[in-house]
């Protein structure tokens, strides 16, 4: 599974993928979070079609846009999008 964060670097990216990176430890996985911010984050929300920022991807579907502090939501996200 590959799961990524896409954002342009800011405030609001960054903790969306600290937040995400503590809910992969919580789900006891052995996968990393892929972060890209700047203008590869920016290309690749572009190219996955999302309205919002930060993306977060699972294997390069959108899991979640925007952001949320929510670690239950996030771990849900990632969960739902993993079995599609």
């Amino acid at each position: 599974m590959i799961i990524s964060v896409y954002g342009s670097g800011c405030a609001t990216c960054k903790k969306l993928f600290e937040l995400t990176q503590k809910a992969i430890e919580e789900m006891g996985t052995k996968n990393k979070v892929e972060y890209v911010t700047g203008q590869q984050g920016i290309q690749k929300i572009i190219e996955l079609g999302a309205m919002k920022s930060p993306v977060l991807s699972v294997d390069g579907k959108i899991a979640m846009e925007g952001f949320t502090p929510d670690i239950t939501k996030i771990k849900d996200a990632i969960l739902k999008t993993a079995k599609k």
